[in-house]
């Protein structure tokens, strides 16, 4: 098969992760007789350097010709640490996510039985846990208007969403569960919020339509309470854009590392695969940060994309024995030898 990839590397830790993802990808490719077409694009900071734009007009193009988006993450000290700058690198991954109409964000959590000791909650507690948000991406506050009043002394952001943008999340989940546990959260604050009434009433008016699947609805906070005690409990969630934000990476360190889990952005056009953490600035050039969520997004891509399943399941195969063999980077390694990033997809690399 020909795949054609965009490859955003973004900032960061970004182009090193990537660049494990890479080499496993051209093995895979290697392995099962495909042929990868990676076709390179600016985003985040480097974009801004270069051009003046978080996402410029070529790197869309890019995209939307590609089969699939592999990206690593956007994300400057300069830029977070300036709150009087115009142009951010966050912003060419909103305006990614809207130009492309990835309007759902699908992230799963999952345990490794190599590293249950690792995480920071009890073993009884997370054993079991294979848990997958999916959230709302290109709605909500991140995309209603905002500014500031009263001689800048005042600010606002505006929380809206359409009926329509909830069915289309919520179908997606409805769908989810059913390949599932038929098991579906919805996660709201309606006790409150006017949007979380939409929600949770749009939702309930769909529950005709799928039947055996088994719905509840919980309130945010008491999520996130429980999601650090019964995180087993929970099968598919759905949620608002910043709620999911939050929710989700709380739920990322359940596994014992940022770097373990992947996610994907799914809707309208090209998809996207990326890991879950952002662009780790601490660690860039230093050969430290864990490529495993981006080589695990890579698996995602190569199954959801692609319907490639044995592909995808000889990266986590091997993922699963990287982590056995303790083959990790410095944030999974404790008092053992810690790998470096490159080490790592080297070795993921001659064991495919």
């Amino acid at each position: 098969m020909k795949l054609t990839i965009a490859l955003l590397a973004g900032d960061g830790i970004g182009p090193e992760v990537i660049a494990q993802a890479v080499k496993v990808c051209d093995a895979i490719a290697l392995k099962y007789k495909h042929e990868i077409n990676w076709t390179p694009a600016l985003t985040g900071a480097a974009a801004i350097d270069a051009v003046g734009d978080p996402y410029p007009e070529s790197t869309h193009e890019i995209c939307l010709k590609a089969d699939a988006v592999l990206f690593g993450a956007v994300g400057h000290p300069r830029y977070d640490n300036d709150p009087s700058a115009k142009v951010r690198p966050e912003q060419g991954l909103l305006k990614m996510r809207q130009k492309l109409g990835l309007f759902a964000n699908v992230r799963p959590t999952f345990t490794f039985p190599s590293l249950i000791d690792k995480s920071p909650l009890k073993r009884e507690r997370i054993e079991g846990t294979d848990l997958i948000f999916l959230r709302e991406l290109t709605g909500g506050i991140y995309f209603g208007d905002k500014g500031r009043t009263d001689g800048g002394e005042t600010a606002f952001d505006t929380c809206t969403y359409t009926r329509a943008e909830v069915i289309r999340l919520a179908k997606k989940g409805f769908e989810l569960a059913m390949t599932r546990s038929k098991k579906l959260c919805c996660v709201d604050k309606a006790n409150v919020l006017e949007t979380s009434r939409l929600w949770r009433e749009t939702v309930q008016n769909m529950e005709k339509d799928y039947p055996q699947v088994m719905v509840s609805y919980e309130f945010v906070d008491a999520v996130a309470m429980r999601l650090v005690q019964w995180p087993n409990t929970y099968d598919v969630l759905i949620t608002e854009n910043l709620f999911g934000d939050i929710l989700t990476d709380e739920a990322s360190v359940i596994a014992g590392s940022m770097g373990l889990m992947p996610s994907a952005s799914v809707g309208e056009k090209t998809s996207l695969y990326e890991p879950i953490h952002g662009s780790y600035p601490q660690a860039a050039g230093k050969d430290i940060a864990n490529p495993l969520a981006t080589v695990l997004s890579a698996a995602m891509m190569f199954e959801d994309a692609f319907n490639l399943k044995a592909e995808a399941e000889a990266i986590r195969m091997v993922v699963n024995k990287s982590l056995e063999q303790g083959i990790v980077t410095e944030d999974l390694a404790g008092k053992n030898k810690a790998y470096k990033t490159s080490e790592v997809g080297d070795w993921l690399v001659a064991n495919l």
